[in-house]
C-alpha cells in the first residue's frame, strides 16, 4: 500500500473526498484560476514569452504537480521568480518572442523537471537545508527588486532595448519616459494598482486581480485604447523614416542568417575538437573562424539597436491630401494642404521585421492582442539539441530556485494544517509538473506564494482544487480567449509589481 501511495499519492487524499470537500476544493480551485489566469499572462511576458505561453503553461502543470507532489494546497504554475530566471537565462540565445526564443523555454522546462525528477527519485529534497537563510533573503529580494524594474517600460509606455546591467537598461527606460512616456498607458496601470491595492484592503478575499482586469480590459474597449493601424511603408513620407524601416529589415534578415552560420560553425569546432583536440590547428582554425562571425554579428546588433531607438523616437502624423491619398509624414514636416488630426502616431518596432505593406502605426497603448483560441497541441520539445549543453547549468540553478519557493510556501502550509510534507515527494510533483508542460508548449514552473495562499484561505482541502484550476484555465482557453484582447500591458505589469512588492523585506535585509 504504502509503495503504491508513494508512486501515487493522490490516492492517499483521493480516499477523502466528500460531498463538502469537493464543494470546498471546487469554489477553492475557481478562486485560484481566476487569479492565475492574469497572472500567467503577466508572467509570460516578463520570461520574454508571448503572453498567451503563459496560459499554457497554467493548464496541465498544475493538475501534474498536485497529483504527485505531497502538499495538498501547493499551487503550481507560473511564477514571477522562476519567469526571470528564464528571460535571464535565454535572452543570450536568441531575441524575446521569438520562435527560436519559445522553443528554448519549452527544453528549459523540460530539463528543468528531469533535474527535479532526478533529485527526488535519488531523496536529494535535504538540499533545501543546505541554503542559508540570509542567501534566500538576499536572493529574493534582489529577485523582487529585479522584477519589480524590468516592468517600468510596459508600465511607462516606452520600450527600449536591454542592456549587459540591468541597472542601465532601468536608467535608459527612464530616460525614454522622461521624452516620451505614453499617459494613457501609465493611467491604466495606476487604475490597476489602485482597485487592488483597495479592494486588498476592503476585503483580501474579493479577488482584487481579475476585478482590476476585467474592468481595465471593458474600459480600454470603450475607450479605444488601441487605436492602431496598418499602413503600407508607401504611405510613409519621410524617407528617412522609410531608409530606417528597410534598414532595420535588411539587418534582421542578416543577424538571422549570420545565426545560423553561427550554430553550424559551433558544432563544427565541437567536431574538430573532439577529433583533433583542443589545442590542433584545425580547433585554431575553426575556433578562429567563430570569433569573427560572433564580431560581426555583435556589430550587426549593435546596428539593429540603434536603427530600433530611432525608428520607436519617429512620431508621424496621418494627412489627407486633396488628391485623396493618405500620407504619413513627420511632425516637423507636415505639408499645409490637406487634413489631419493633429494625433501623434509612432511605429510598433519589436523583434520582428516590419516589412513592406504591414507597418503598424500607433497613437494608443499596448494590448495584449489576439490570443489563441483552442488547448495548446500535446508535442515533443523540439529545438537545435546542440544548444542543450549551453541550458544545463541554468536549468539547474532554476530547479534548485524553483523548487526552494516551492517547498519554502508548502512547509509554511504544512504548519497551520499540520500535515505530513515529504521534500522528496515534491520534487517528483514539480519535476514532473514541467516535464508535462512541456509537452504542452510550457516554460518552468514552481509552486506560488500568492496563488498557494489563496487556495488555503478559499478553503481547500485537497489536492482536487488544483484539479479544478487546470479545468477552468482549459475552458478559458476554449472559450475566453477573445475577452482578452484589450488588455492592456500596463495593467499585466501592474499585477506583476502588485504581486513582487510583498517580497521585499528592507528588516531582514538590515
Amino acid at each position: 500500500m504504502k509503495i503504491r501511495e508513494r508512486l501515487f499519492p493522490f490516492l492517499g487524499w483521493l480516499r477523502e473526498v466528500d460531498s463538502s470537500t469537493l464543494r470546498a476544493d471546487f469554489v477553492a480551485g475557481l478562486t485560484v484560476a481566476l487569479v492565475l489566469i492574469p497572472q500567467s499572462m503577466a508572467y509570460a511576458q516578463l520570461a520574454g514569452l508571448p503572453a498567451y505561453y503563459g496560459l499554457y503553461t497554467a493548464f496541465l502543470p498544475p493538475m501534474v504537480a498536485a497529483l504527485f507532489g505531497s502538499s495538498r494546497q501547493l499551487a503550481t504554475g507560473p511564477v514571477a521568480v522562476v519567469s526571470l530566471l528564464t528571460a535571464a537565462t535565454l535572452e543570450p540565445l536568441a531575441t524575446a518572442g521569438s520562435e527560436q526564443y519559445v522553443a528554448y523555454a519549452i527544453v528549459l522546462s523540460l530539463v528543468v523537471g528531469v533535474f527535479e525528477l532526478a533529485m527526488g527519485v535519488l531523496r536529494l529534497g535535504a538540499i533545501i537545508n543546505f541554503l542559508a537563510h540570509p542567501v534566500v533573503i538576499g536572493f529574493t529580494n534582489a529577485a523582487a527588486i529585479i522584477i519589480a524594474t524590468s516592468q517600468l517600460g510596459k508600465l511607462l509606455g516606452v520600450e527600449v532595448d536591454g542592456s549587459e546591467h540591468h541597472y542601465e537598461t532601468v536608467a535608459r527606460t527612464v530616460g525614454q519616459a522622461l521624452g516620451h512616456a505614453h499617459l494613457p498607458t501609465l493611467a491604466f496601470g495606476m487604475l490597476a494598482f489602485a482597485i487592488m491595492f483597495f479592494l486588498k484592503r476592503i476585503n483580501p478575499r474579493i479577488p482584487n486581480v481579475l476585478v482590476a482586469v476585467v474592468g481595465t480590459t471593458v474600459l480600454s474597449w470603450a475607450l479605444g485604447f488601441e487605436r492602431s493601424q496598418r499602413v503600407a511603408l508607401s504611405e510613409v513620407r519621410d524617407p528617412a523614416v522609410a531608409r530606417d524601416v528597410r534598414l532595420f529589415d535588411g539587418v534582421l534578415h542578416k543577424i538571422s542568417g549570420l545565426k545560423g552560420e553561427q550554430r553550424r560553425l559551433s558544432r563544427k569546432l565541437d567536431e574538430v575538437v573532439a577529433r583533433c583536440g583542443e589545442r590542433s590547428g584545425e580547433a585554431v582554425a575553426a575556433r578562429s573562424e567563430l570569433t569573427l562571425l560572433t564580431l560581426q554579428l555583435d556589430r550587426l546588433v549593435a546596428e539593429r539597436r540603434t536603427l530600433r531607438h530611432g525608428l520607436r523616437s519617429a512620431r508621424l502624423e496621418r494627412r489627407e491630401m486633396p488628391d485623396g491619398s493618405i500620407g504619413f509624414f513627420s511632425r516637423g514636416q507636415v505639408p499645409l494642404a490637406g487634413r489631419g488630426d493633429g494625433q501623434a502616431l509612432y511605429l510598433r518596432v519589436g523583434s520582428k521585421a516590419l516589412g513592406e505593406d504591414a507597418i503598424i502605426l500607433s497613437s494608443g497603448g499596448a494590448v495584449v492582442g489576439s490570443v489563441p483560441r483552442g488547448l495548446p497541441a500535446i508535442t515533443l520539445p523540439s529545438t537545435d539539441w546542440s544548444t542543450l549543453p549551453k541550458l544545463l547549468v541554468s536549468a539547474l540553478i532554476v530547479a534548485v530556485l524553483g523548487f526552494m519557493e516551492a517547498i519554502s510556501i508548502a512547509k509554511a502550509m504544512a504548519t497551520r494544517t499540520r500535515q505530513r510534507l515529504d521534500p522528496n515527494q515534491e520534487l517528483i510533483g514539480q519535476g514532473l509538473a514541467c516535464i508535462v508542460g512541456s509537452f504542452s508548449q510550457g516554460y518552468p514552473v514552481s509552486g506560488s506564494f500568492s496563488r498557494s495562499a489563496v487556495n488555503l484561505q478559499a478553503g481547500a482541502v485537497t489536492g482536487l482544487s488544483s484539479l479544478f484550476t487546470s479545468l477552468f484555465v482549459g475552458v478559458a482557453l476554449l472559450f475566453l480567449t477573445p475577452l482578452l484582447y484589450y488588455l492592456p500591458e500596463s495593467v499585466l505589469a501592474a499585477i506583476i509589481m502588485m504581486a513582487v512588492f510583498s517580497l521585499i523585506n528592507v528588516p531582514s535585509l538590515i
